[in-house]
């Protein structure tokens, strides 16, 4: 054996770091095989039916559910942190109306870090005073861009409101209608946190080298932009819109043969049956249904998941509906617009990339994989002059 053999690294099996345990977390566990998410050892279908997004997020945090007292507290402070410096609105105001409002929250998030006093502090004390600005920080730019670049003013937040409906009224101004606080609460808690994800792993990757919080969440944010990624859910709001009606859906999946087109919102990375998230949405879906009387789209998702599900081709693959399947006409029936969806990502899973960081920066070891290489070895060098 050579030298260079003895040394290889193993690759994982089909790439992308495929079946590579790459560290130990107690914050989520995913089980592909059997369907199952849990938050800290919690059922994510237990607590989508009985808590609420903030108290998820004090889980996430802390590692327990929170006493009533412990969870006032918290609201108490996180919406003493909903508050964004004037100087990131001017700089919002100032970008192209036309913007990816993704591309836009990645560069806030980037200058967040400037106005923010323990930016460069990553004891665990500041870090839980970072976590806070920032969750209450995306809500608001997300909704502040939205009404720039509709013609409108940016509105300040509530203090008696919590963290769906209070981003419902900086939205629109109006007092949230409850159902929709409600389904957009229960959205937020769903997609809080994932395991390893591409988005999480480049926050811990980058919280590995010692770098602060709001670097680790720009890059996150950068990750999370990509199609095979975050930005999927417009993609599936997309595709029910080109479908259009129920009766359209048959003919539409029976005309993908052959084009290589794929079935937005069907199919997981580690799910090999239904995601348990895509039940709870649904349902959420269906009340939103009862409470608009809209229900065109939920009409198209529940018959092409049922005409994708009594074909061979998935059937034999194991693909099912993920969580952008109901994620998108439930944010599409609150009246979201559809390139913001990914930025709703976003702010929900501030919460698990944060919890991640921290978790990281407690017991560090600076994440640095090998790669397979697959080129050649001590090539002779060649003069420029006698290159072909």
């Amino acid at each position: 054996m050579s030298t260079t053999e003895a040394v290889k690294p193993a690759a994982s099996k089909g790439g992308g770091l495929a079946g590579v345990v790459v560290a130990d977390s107690n914050i989520s566990f995913v089980d592909g095989t059997n369907g199952v998410l849990e938050y800290r050892g919690y059922d994510i279908r237990v607590l989508a039916e009985n808590s609420t997004f903030e108290e998820v997020a004090y889980l996430l945090w802390n590692n327990r559910l929170p006493t009533a007292d412990e969870l006032d507290e918290m609201k108490r402070q996180s919406r003493a942190c909903r508050f964004i410096p004037p100087e990131i609105f001017s700089a919002l105001r100032n970008m192209p109306h036309n913007a990816d409002p993704m591309a836009v929250m990645r560069t806030a998030v980037s200058m967040l870090a400037h106005y923010d006093p323990e930016s460069e502090d990553n004891t665990p004390l500041a870090h839980q005073h970072k976590a806070c600005r920032l969750l209450g920080q995306i809500s608001g730019v997300i909704a502040a861009f939205e009404r720039i670049r509709r013609g409108d003013d940016p509105i300040k937040p509530r203090m008696d409101l919590d963290h769906a409906a209070n981003f419902l009224w900086m939205l629109t101004g109006d007092d949230p209608d409850p159902q929709a606080a409600k389904a957009l609460d229960q959205y937020l808690l769903l997609l809080a946190e994932h395991e390893l994800n591409a988005s999480t792993f480049t926050a811990r990757v980058i919280a590995s080298t010692g770098s602060d919080l709001h670097s680790a969440i720009t890059g996150a944010l950068g990750a999370l932009k990509g199609p095979a990624h975050g930005a999927a859910v417009q993609e599936a709001m997309e595709q029910f819109l080109e479908i259009g009606t129920p009766e359209n859906v048959e003919p539409w999946f029976h005309g993908l043969a052959g084009t290589g087109r794929r079935v937005m919102g069907i199919g997981h990375r580690v799910y090999k049956v239904r995601d348990p998230r895509a039940g709870a949405l649904m349902v959420n879906v269906q009340k939103m249904v009862e409470a608009t009387g809209e229900r065109t789209w939920y009409d198209i998702a529940r018959r092409l998941e049922e005409v994708a599900m009594q074909d061979e081709y998935f059937r034999s693959r194991n693909l099912s509906a993920n969580v952008d399947f109901y994620s998108a006409p439930l944010l599409y029936s609150i009246g979201l617009p559809i390139d913001t969806f990914t930025c709703m990502f976003a702010m929900s899973r501030i919460v698990g990339w944060t919890a991640h960081v921290y978790e990281q920066q407690a017991n560090n070891r600076l994440i640095r994989p090998l790669s397979n290489w697959t080129g050649e070895h001590q090539l002779p060098w060649v003069p420029i002059a006698e290159r072909k």
